[in-house]
């Protein structure tokens, strides 16, 4: 891969030989001929006069690297000076059938202030098509990687204002090496781009000014594309390493963009994303092959905000924040059905005074909401969210230290009241207690039940109602309303509540923080029984875009008991974990069985036989869960309806020692789960042994 570098914005050059960097003029000074751009063809490949302009040429006029008077007379037809002071705008004019722009190196590193590039303006965007702000219409250019060609990144932004617009970015990553320095990604934004890999001639780190804020972009938009994805949705034959990468920029926007299918994070900050508002996004199924959280923020995050997005069905945590310098607010987002790969917590807190709000956070295989004992984690408010569906529970904070791995992955679990001024300092949120109920039952009145509890003199007590049906802990479903403690510690509150409601209660203080939920309290009937509530509709696992409301239609059949006969397993070579040809045949059944079912959920469990160690039999049961995961996704199974949960060798076949035992051993079990709960016969098939 070729990677050009300039320093100072025209002229200055670097003392390393055939090293050059480019600088973003300061915002305000810049000296840059505005123009309106037209790209017409679809090539890349070095700059030429030719009959079209591309977008490697688009970039370097507005870059001023490149002049009209270069280009051929044919190519001047499509520049047009704009008034000084507007920036530069690219749009799209390419040929039917011709809007793929394979990339065969990196484009230049945008240094033009205020440069919008909108691939809204290609003949055949409908702008109509979008039903959903999350969810923009599909874009008509794309851009991605040449066939035989590696390029680390799509886009790289290193100056004020710029807006990329309607776009679909795939493909972009390289290749594992022990150098890298900075991700692969769709779009990286920094004020000068460290260098993908190091090495003897890379800069010195002090040369991309990191450490100077004012130098760092500022109000970067990208809007309305689709990362990771083509425009046919289809799964892409090479997936991008990350969606985009804020490494050292400000005020950047990331809006309306649907992020899906990366190896690594939707989005991942770096060294400096002050200011940086992730809003109305889809951004589901990432973290396939690499860092597995969706959002990951890292540095200097002061004044940052998540909201209104859907994130779901990602491998690992939804939003995990890790050592960051300042506060962020999380509000208004459906977190749900992440954790396919890693049991983690949804949402993960390190670090003071985040604000949680208004988010449903559901369908986690671990807790909602943690926060870490280390660092010190304080005033971190977590109030007005919905939960449901949770292993684990609804707010965790992390004691006594615990900084174990699965400490910052799961939580610790319930906490003991706190019994020392020590507590404060290795507990997050300052080990603020979890309120309790007088009583884990209460008689209902005539109108109202009178629940009554202690909690920390003078902390808010937030009221919920508890949906599913977990003791001594459950998810707190629906905020009923807010008590506050007394003096001496004490709260009590009327409710209209029928028999049979279960509640919990959480506490929160502005010095604290929010506590972990309380254990679990019913309302009795006025004869002291518990009657059952009806429960809801089943959940079913979903991410996918809206659709139009339905013409009304006659009211269904009863369901019919579903008779479904569907293989259970399939089989793998000795120490391999690829799909066979003839393993391939028996996931196309599954596949089949999945998209016509809906309802049909699964857990894919991997195993192998015996003959090594423990740990490496784990890892290698989990890389065939994973193979075939990724074979039913390429199929278009939606990956929130699958998890993997490796096994190793503990849960062989048989216990024998032939060469057919063994072969049986070394299998991926498909555990289906019909939401329905509907009867489903399920069929052991041997048809892709490999004895050997």
């Amino acid at each position: 891969m070729k990677q050009r570098w300039w320093i100072g914005w025209g002229a200055i050059a670097l003392s390393v030989p055939g090293l050059a960097l480019a600088v973003a003029p300061v915002a305000g000074q810049s000296a840059l001929a505005g123009y309106s751009l037209r790209v017409t063809s679809a090539d890349d490949g070095p700059v030429q006069p030719d009959e079209g302009l591309t977008l490697r040429e688009a970039i370097e006029l507005a870059n001023g690297s490149l002049t009209p008077e270069e280009l051929s007379q044919a190519e001047r037809a499509f520049v047009q000076p704009l008034p000084s002071g507007q920036g530069s705008r690219i749009s799209f004019d390419l040929p039917a059938g011709q809007t793929t722009i394979a990339l065969v190196d990196l484009l230049p590193e945008i240094v033009a202030p205020e440069l919008v590039i909108d691939g809204t303006t290609q003949a055949g965007f409908d702008a109509e098509a979008g039903l959903d702000p999350k969810f923009p219409p599909a874009p008509v250019v794309s851009l991605t990687v040449a066939e035989g060609s590696e390029v680390a990144r799509g886009l790289t932004i290193a100056a004020d204002g710029v807006t990329v617009r309607g776009l679909s970015f795939y493909g972009f990553r390289t290749s594992d090496r022990a150098t890298q320095t900075t991700p692969p990604a769709n779009i990286f934004i920094s004020a000068l781009a460290p260098p993908v890999d190091a090495s003897p001639l890379s800069p010195v780190l002090d040369l991309f000014r990191l450490n100077e804020s004012e130098a760092a972009p500022r109000g970067v938009v990208i809007e309305q594309n689709w990362l990771g994805l083509p425009p046919d949705g289809e799964f892409p034959a090479v997936p991008s390493a990350f969606g985009v990468s804020v490494f050292n920029a400000v005020e950047t926007t990331i809006r309306n963009n649907r992020i899906q299918n990366h190896d690594g994070s939707a989005i991942i900050t770096g060294f400096r994303a002050e200011g940086l508002l992730v809003s109305e996004n889809a951004i589901i199924g990432n973290g396939l092959a690499g860092m597995p959280d969706a959002i990951r923020l890292e540095g200097a995050i002061a004044a940052s905000a998540i909201t209104d997005n859907l994130i779901c069905a990602n491998d690992g945590s939804g939003i995990y924040l890790f050592k960051p310098e300042g506060s962020t607010q999380i509000s208004g987002n459906a977190i749900q059905y992440n954790g396919r790969r890693f049991e983690r917590t949804a949402v993960y807190l390190m670090g003071s005074d985040h604000q949680l709000s208004d988010n449903f956070i559901g369908y986690q295989p671990g807790p909602g909401v943690t926060v870490t004992a280390y660092p010190l984690s304080h005033r971190n408010q977590i109030r007005g969210n919905r939960y449901a569906g949770l292993d684990g529970l609804s707010i965790d904070l992390n004691t006594q230290g615990n900084t174990g791995v699965q400490d910052f992955q799961q939580g610790d679990g319930p906490n003991p009241p706190r019994n020392s001024h020590h507590r404060r300092r290795e507990t997050g949120n300052a080990a603020i207690n979890a309120p309790q109920f007088d009583s884990y039952s209460f008689v209902s009145g005539a109108a109202q039940v009178t629940l009554t509890g202690t909690a920390d003199p003078g902390t808010e007590v937030d009221l919920y109602r508890v949906a599913d049906a977990g003791l001594p802990f459950a998810p707190l479903g629906e905020p009923l309303g807010t008590v506050t403690a007394s003096p001496e510690g004490t709260f009590s509150a009327s409710l209209a509540l029928p028999p049979g409601t279960r509640v919990s209660a959480i506490a929160s203080d502005p010095q604290w923080g929010t506590s972990e939920p309380a254990a679990v309290a019913a309302v009795l009937a006025a004869d002291g029984t518990l009657p059952d509530l009806p429960n809801g509709p089943a959940e079913l696992p979903n991410c996918a875009p809206p659709v139009p409301p339905p013409a009304p239609v006659e009211p269904p059949p009863p369901l019919e008991p579903l008779r479904l006969e569907i293989p259970r397993n399939i089989h793998f070579a000795l120490d391999r974990s690829n799909i066979s040809a003839e393993s391939a045949r028996v996931l196309d059944q599954i596949a089949a069985a999945l998209l016509e079912y809906p309802f049909l959920t699964v857990e894919l469990h991997g195993h192998t036989d015996p003959r090594a160690s423990a740990a490496y039999n784990l890892a290698l049961s989990e890389r065939r869960a994973l193979a075939a995961r990724d074979y039913l996704i390429r199929r278009g199974v939606p990956p929130e309806r699958m998890r993997i949960v490796p096994f190793g060798l503990t849960q062989r076949r048989s216990q024998g020692n032939t060469r057919l035992d063994f072969a049986r051993d070394r299998r991926v079990e498909f555990i289906f789960t019909d939401l329905r709960g509907l009867e489903i016969i399920f069929v052991n098939q041997e048809a892709d042994l490999q004895l050997e």
